[in-house]
């Protein structure tokens, strides 16, 4: 199915998200890789702030190439979101409501998001170019020294996604593979 949602989005809506469901998401989402993902960890293990208000919001694991003249970012794909397991649940438990990225997650991640009603999604991996032209604005809001792995606030319109792990904790990379096998 096909759904229009606007980040950052509430619980009510992450619960109508089902997995293999078609997402198309405007409004604001942050980026973040393992650089930043590490330090965030690190500020919480230290009982300091986050630079960025999780509650609510989607974390993009991407790090663009530079903005050609006249766009607001370069390709702007997805990076391998297990390299973000160890830190995924601590931000979950704060929030944290969406992640996009790309392949599987691991159970401690899963469990996180059921725990917390919250979603990930894959956005198409090798696409970055196609991604860029959903993202309306590009603004470094923390973290400038790790230059691509900073943290990015992004004004996106459209940006294609798909449920992969819904808040219930139903998989699509394991439902589809079953479904496979069915015919």
């Amino acid at each position: 199915m096909d759904r229009y949602i606007t980040a950052p989005y509430d619980d009510k809506t992450a619960k109508e998200l089902h997995s293999g469901d078609y997402v198309y998401i405007t409004g604001t989402i942050y980026t973040a890789r393992d650089a930043a993902h590490k330090r965030m960890y690190e500020a919480l293990e230290r009982g300091e702030a986050l630079p960025i208000d999780i509650n609510h919001n989607v974390i993009y694991y991407m790090g663009p190439s530079p903005a050609r003249e006249g766009r607001p970012i370069g390709s702007a794909g997805p990076t391998t979101a297990s390299r973000m397991d160890k830190y995924a649940p601590s931000l979950l438990d704060l929030g944290l409501k969406g992640m996009i990225g790309k392949g599987k997650r691991s159970d401690s991640v899963r469990q996180a998001i059921i725990r917390n009603g919250a979603v990930y999604f894959a956005a198409v991996g090798g696409a970055g170019a196609l991604l860029s032209k959903s993202i309306i604005s590009s603004e470094v809001i923390a973290y400038d020294d790790l230059g691509t792995e900073a943290i990015r606030k992004l004004q996106v319109k459209d940006f294609p996604v798909i449920v992969v792990i819904d808040s219930e904790g139903n998989n699509l990379y394991e439902t589809a593979i079953e479904k496979y096998k069915e015919d």
